[in-house]
């Protein structure tokens, strides 16, 4: 197994699991070692998850490389206390990025709790991030509503809100030779979930790089040379095969509670015509019956139907590409010239604060 967290590990579940499947062995590359940082903001329902989406798909793509990852936590997300516990025992706070180094960086979107990001109440530590990665790392990849907050802070480069939400797998094309996109097949599908967009001519002219953009014109992905290579991606290559099913579930359930007014629209691209049709008709069903039980038959309906992750292979090539890019870097002898934000105020920067 090419990757490996620094802290306590062997407790880790993602590990525990690992272990188990290779016999209780797992392997040091003999390869030179990368070091990434995660920056995990996803919401408590979805952290864990997000932790195990990111690691399965870096230690897929390693190739051989020896990918070390250390897990960091942002101060301003509001957590549980079971979510605090975990991110004590694993995390660090963004404190500790200061004055360090990092070979690569990925940073998560967040749930949105403000109309404007710079309302948000991590807004003012996530920028310095942005400006530490900027000299701190060889590349960073910013994801979903990171990408958007980067983009803001960097060139002031505004969000726009989508008439109805971008929600399904959708077919690619490469708009661009990269690096990041060798040999990577054209189409690809890539899961999007996100209620916001960027318009292409406003990135052009700000000098980003698009990678690959969906059919129908929308940006996927997309890239900036500073003095590190920024790499932002509006889908989510790091998706598992049933992550869009369980948003889409707990979208319906919201419903069926009263929680939103509308039905939410099924996702594209994604689901057989079988289990299309199952969610069409609890939908007609729904306007006349919210009742407890079929909320209890919508768990059932999931458990028996599949669904195929068809978008791994681009994704785990894409995030090859991009740990080859980092390696190469490092061969290189190029070392990220360390710039020391400005500290957090005092109440924002305690260690590992992450109750927010």
């Amino acid at each position: 197994m090419p990757v490996h967290l620094v802290g306590d590990a062997s407790s880790h579940e993602f590990f525990v699991r690992a272990k188990c499947a290779s016999n209780g062995e797992l392997h040091e590359s003999a390869a030179p070692s990368i070091h990434i940082g995660l920056i995990n903001n996803m919401p408590d329902a979805a952290l864990k998850a997000t932790e195990r989406q990111f690691l399965t798909l870096v230690d897929s793509a390693a190739n051989g490389m020896a990918i070390h990852v250390s897990l960091y936590a942002m101060p301003g997300v509001p957590r549980s206390e079971g979510a605090t516990r975990h991110l004590h025992r694993f995390y660090s706070g963004i404190e500790n990025l200061w004055d360090r180094r990092l070979d690569g960086l990925i940073v998560t979107g967040a749930e949105p709790r403000a109309q404007n990001l710079k309302d948000e109440p991590y807004w003012e530590s996530l920028t310095k991030v942005i400006d530490w990665a900027g000299h701190n790392t060889h590349s960073t990849v910013w994801s979903c509503l990171a990408a958007h907050a980067a983009l803001l802070h960097i060139d002031g480069i505004g969000r726009r809100r989508l008439a109805n939400k971008r929600f399904g797998v959708f077919e690619c094309a490469r708009a661009s030779d990269h690096q990041l996109t060798a040999g990577v097949g054209s189409p690809l599908r890539m899961p999007h979930s996100r209620w916001n967009d960027i318009l292409e001519s406003e990135l052009t002219h700000c000098g980003y790089n698009v990678l690959t953009r969906s059919h129908d014109g929308s940006v996927d992905a997309f890239a900036k040379q500073r003095k590190s290579l920024f790499v932002f991606f509006q889908g989510h290559p790091e998706y598992e095969a049933n992550t869009l099913l369980l948003e889409y579930r707990r979208d319906v359930r919201r419903y069926l509670r009263g929680e939103r007014d509308t039905y939410p629209p099924m996702p594209e691209g994604y689901l057989d015509r079988d289990t299309a049709d199952l969610f069409a008709a609890m939908r007609d069903r729904s306007p006349s019956d919210r009742s407890p039980e079929l909320r209890v038959d919508l768990p059932a309906a999931l458990a028996e139907k599949r669904v195929a992750n068809t978008w791994h292979s681009a994704s785990a090539r894409l995030y090859g590409n991009w740990l080859a890019y980092l390696q190469a870097q490092k061969r290189r002898g190029a070392r990220p010239r360390r710039t020391v934000p400005a500290l957090l105020p005092a109440h924002a920067s305690a260690a590992r604060s992450t109750t927010g």
